[in-house]
């Protein structure tokens, strides 16, 4: 899967949808103007399959412009803070990897609603299932994506939530995933209780979001995890540096047996699989560091986070 999306990545490069996250706000914006003129919009827009199925093939579309939630200030300031998180990731994985995780979850989200609807309708042989699936698929699970990829991307990012509350994102996404959990339960109770299966779509709609994060998130980090064999050579690295800054400078300056073949050992590295082509760095010699190719250079070229924004930019006429 990683390798499918890297691939798909790099076929995007300069043909992803620019600025993403203002468009997807302009559609929030336009879904309001629509509801303000008819309150019932909503009805004809929405993801019911059971009419798509009809021929009202718009709606695979036009689901996309229904606001997440009812306007109000509550609601203004956290569209502020969607675009704000959303063009930070936009700028940091690039349009093209931007591109493939938003429509990526669009797909995802329709194809379990597509599932749904025809496993649902072996009991219930009703509208209901297409009206229950218009109801809880919704632009609410987009922006919860969102917000999940950004505490994943930067989770010691300082965020002021409302404005106000200075959090960490790596909070603020377990307290979002925390909250999510608390209102999938009444839905759970709801339809155990009552026997009215129709309340799980609920649940299905936000795992179908949660799967696109998944999916997205473990497939595109990086592949070349250390294994355990070189993170013992790297703890072994760090702690013969730091027994060398311990160890005074005497008469002898020969270091220890044991340091010296400690030193030994880490020699035998493997090779590197990203690299900044600016400093050289690589994920071996700074496991926490970063890498990411740049949308706007031809070719591909990675850089490290330090110069993925600072470096002169490669043309086609450079590459040559």
């Amino acid at each position: 899967m990683g390798r499918f999306l890297e691939s798909l990545e790099r076929r995007l490069r300069g043909r992803a949808v620019p600025h993403l996250t203002a468009v997807m706000i302009g559609c929030f914006v336009l879904g309001y103007i629509m509801q303000a003129v008819n309150p019932d919009a909503a009805r004809y827009m929405n993801l019911n399959i059971c009419q798509i199925l009809r021929g009202q093939v718009w709606r695979l579309v036009t689901w996309v412009i229904i606001p997440p939630q009812e306007l109000n200030i509550f609601t203004i300031i956290m569209l502020l803070f969607y675009f704000s998180i959303g063009t930070s990731l936009e700028r940091i994985w690039g349009d093209a990897r931007y591109n493939i995780y938003i429509f990526g979850g669009l797909l995802i989200s329709i194809a379990a609603a597509f599932i749904t609807y025809f496993a649902f309708r072996i009991r219930y042989a009703g509208p209901e299932v297409g009206s229950a699936i218009g109801v809880f698929f919704t632009t609410y699970n987009i922006c919860m994506s969102i917000l999940l990829a950004y505490a994943a991307t930067f989770p010691d990012a300082t965020v002021l939530l409302m404005f106000v509350i200075p959090i960490r994102m790596k909070y603020l996404g377990w307290i979002y995933a925390a909250i999510i959990v608390y209102e999938a339960i009444p839905y759970i109770r709801v339809g155990m209780s009552s026997g009215n299966s129709l309340f799980y779509i609920y649940v299905i709609a936000l795992a179908a979001a949660l799967a696109n994060f998944l999916i997205f998130f473990f497939g595109m980090r990086s592949r070349t995890r250390l294994t355990a064999e070189q993170k013992r050579r790297q703890r072994e690295f760090r702690r013969s540096v730091e027994q060398a800054k311990k160890t005074p400078r005497g008469m002898s300056g020969r270091r220890p047996a044991q340091e010296r073949s400690g030193a030994a050992e880490i020699i035998d590295i493997p090779a590197a699989r990203h690299r900044c082509e600016i400093c050289g760095r690589t994920e071996i010699s700074n496991p926490d560091l970063e890498f990411r190719y740049c949308s706007k250079c031809s070719g591909d070229h990675e850089y490290c986070m330090d110069h993925l924004y600072t470096h002169q930019h490669i043309t086609q006429g450079d590459a040559q």
